[in-house]
């Protein structure tokens, strides 16, 4: 099961942000999409910051008490992003992940390009298919 590799199972087609983006367009990238949240991009597609719905949900609170939008992405963005690459393990991720808090995790190149994103569904998607096959043939019983 260790051979479950990242790249199986992760989006390779996810919602990006750049900087410069306000805190509007990035809210509503993220109310059209699946994610809770998305990696931050600069001009070379390499990851830079990681910007969630709490991030944007704070930050818009503060511009309806302003009155007037002022926040962009880089206002908002982490910049302690957890990246994986394209040939770790699953398991290995689906271990780190009942420790730290991140539910999504961007899959990176070792240039620190944006290849995917895999989250904590992927995960139990990618373990519960591999463990459905191996009882099917009769190593055990599914229970």
């Amino acid at each position: 099961m260790k051979s479950i590799r990242i790249e199986d199972y992760m989006n390779k087609h996810p919602v990006t942000f750049t900087i410069d983006m306000s805190v509007a367009e990035a809210s509503e990238k993220l109310i059209d999409s699946p994610q809770n949240g998305g990696p931050v991009l600069d001009v070379y597609q390499r990851v830079i910051g990681f910007l969630s719905e709490q991030e944007c949900l704070i930050h818009l609170l503060e511009d309806t008490y302003l009155s007037e939008p002022h926040a962009t992405v880089a206002d908002m963005m982490r910049t302690d992003v957890l990246t994986v690459g394209c040939e770790n393990s699953v398991v290995d991720l689906a271990q780190q992940m009942t420790k730290n808090k991140p539910k999504l995790y961007p899959v990176v190149d070792e240039n620190k390009r944006l290849l995917g994103i895999i989250t904590r569904s992927d995960i139990l998607k990618a373990i519960n298919i591999h463990l459905r096959s191996f009882y099917q043939k009769g190593h055990g019983r599914l229970v």
